[in-house]
């Protein structure tokens, strides 16, 4: 099998072939290395690699597989973390030039522990705005990163550096962080897989400055791979002290299940949103793929308006609160708009103003619970727009710069805190990638992923590969 073949294989199929000795660990980490060298240059999406270690734990777990012992299913896959989680003997950076690369770096976060445990081949970090504060992946310290469909456009944020390696075969699961979309914008803008699951299941360390809107998630190319990584991710670490129970059953178990009978809603606006038509028409298309598997499908609106002020009051006094961590001046050496943000609605919030966003948050969540009192599942549109160009904080002419004005329908999950799953459905006519977004009640994340896993049981665009992956032969004209 070929590097870029074995590259684009999904975790649950690269454990098939480790246990039938179709090919190894090893050869696995290495198609995953070469794909970082062959297709990370347009893209800017690993900032750290470190090939010796992933080798040398790809050598440890083929043996493991060879004895007929691995760790579990995880044991051999080839994973990149978002350079927000502490990882042992690696550096740290969140993107910032506020943090010096000399360490120490002696803690795993719980994510990096379980992967650790679980026998994954950790191979490097990706990229991140600077401190995970924005729907897209760009910093001083390490540039822009680029889409796997057209490298001339953003991979969404802050996960981005996490998406657009999956979406190329640069291992075929990450884990990211969201605290407002961060994982759901780049999977729609890339055309890859992510979960936002229900606060607490997967327990993070150290405590986010974003407090309770700041989740961990996987990020891959298949629902199914997003239930294996759960599985992993959710298992207990004692330095979380939000987090909830361990699941007693494999969100694998009743995956096929389907969602015949399910009563689900699809707000295509929420009720105040607007979306460029090629989205709306894509993801319309991919609520029908559910009513014709069964599903009791109506077009409804769950009755809630905005919470976008409340939600910058919530994020942008954490946000001043990591800032304030690096002294007075560290204002002026960040992210201008990070910056600008702060001072706009961060540094001027009182406690009072806290305690109001609180309020709407609270009323927020007793209303979309009433509503899954009615409605099992909630459709929406991940993202109202496709993806736009590179470098930018907004596409070309949008009334503002600030991210959240082009994500009206991720953050309100985050005050929620509700499962949030996103998938690929389609495409635009000039070939990105638009997402569709499955919300549930709190701890229906099984729920969530079933759903998904029946849409993709009947399409095919989580299979569909980018062009960087196999790039056109050149013509004779052109050779």
């Amino acid at each position: 099998m070929s590097d870029t073949d074995l590259s684009m294989l999904t975790a649950t199929e690269l454990a098939q072939g480790y246990e039938q000795g179709r090919f190894t660990p090893v050869e696995a980490t290495e198609a995953a290395l070469a794909a970082v060298a062959e297709r990370n240059g347009p893209v800017n999406a690993m900032l750290f690699v470190d090939e010796e270690a992933a080798l040398a734990a790809a050598r440890e777990s083929t043996t493991r597989w060879a004895e007929g012992r691995p760790l579990g299913p995880a044991d051999g896959i080839p994973t990149a973390l978002k350079d927000l989680l502490l990882t042992k003997g690696w550096p740290t950076l969140r993107a910032s030039t506020l943090i010096p690369d000399t360490g120490p770096w002696d803690v795993d976060s719980p994510a990096t522990a379980r992967l650790r445990e679980g026998g994954a081949v950790l191979f490097g970090k990706t990229t991140t705005p600077e401190f995970g504060w924005k729907g897209v992946t760009d910093s001083i310290r390490h540039g822009a990163t680029g889409n796997p469909w057209d490298p001339g456009l953003t991979a969404g944020g802050s996960s981005g550096g996490s998406a657009a390696a999956v979406g190329l075969g640069m291992g075929p699961w990450s884990v990211g962080t969201d605290g407002g979309g961060s994982v759901r914008i780049p999977a729609a803008f890339t055309g890859t897989v992510a979960l936002k699951p229900t606060f607490g299941q997967i327990p993070i360390f150290p405590p986010s400055p974003y407090g309770t809107l700041s989740h961990a998630g996987p990020m891959t190319r298949s629902v199914r791979d997003a239930a294996l990584l759960m599985d992993l991710l959710t298992l207990p670490d004692s330095r979380d002290w939000h987090a909830l129970a361990t699941p007693t059953r494999s969100y694998v178990d009743g995956l096929d299940d389907g969602v015949a009978g399910l009563r689900i809603a699809y707000s295509p606006t929420l009720g105040y949103g607007t979306n460029d038509p090629e989205v709306e028409a894509a993801v319309t298309a991919a609520v029908q793929v559910l009513a014709e598997a069964g599903a009791r499908v109506e077009q409804v609106d769950p009755g809630v308006q905005d919470p976008v002020d409340a939600f910058h009051v919530l994020w942008f006094t954490g946000a001043a609160k990591v800032v304030e961590h690096y002294g007075p001046d560290a204002l002026e050496q960040i992210d201008p708009g990070l910056a600008d943000a702060i001072r706009r609605h961060g540094l001027g919030a009182s406690a009072s103003d806290y305690l109001d966003a609180t309020a709407v948050r609270m009323d927020l969540g007793v209303r979309m619970g009433a509503f899954h009192e009615e409605w099992d599942l909630l459709l929406t549109p991940t993202m109202p727009i496709p993806a736009f160009p590179v470098g930018q904080p907004a596409p070309d002419g949008w009334p503002s710069d600030l991210w959240t004005s082009w994500t009206p329908y991720t953050y309100p999950f985050n005050m929620t805190q509700q499962p949030a799953l996103s998938l690929p459905c389609g495409f635009t006519g000039d070939g990105r990638p638009v997402g569709l977004q499955v919300v549930g009640p709190r701890h229906a994340d099984a729920l969530v992923l079933r759903a998904g896993q029946a849409y993709q049981e009947r399409t095919d665009w989580h299979r569909r590969v980018p062009p960087l992956v196999h790039p056109p032969h050149p013509t004779t004209e052109e050779a």
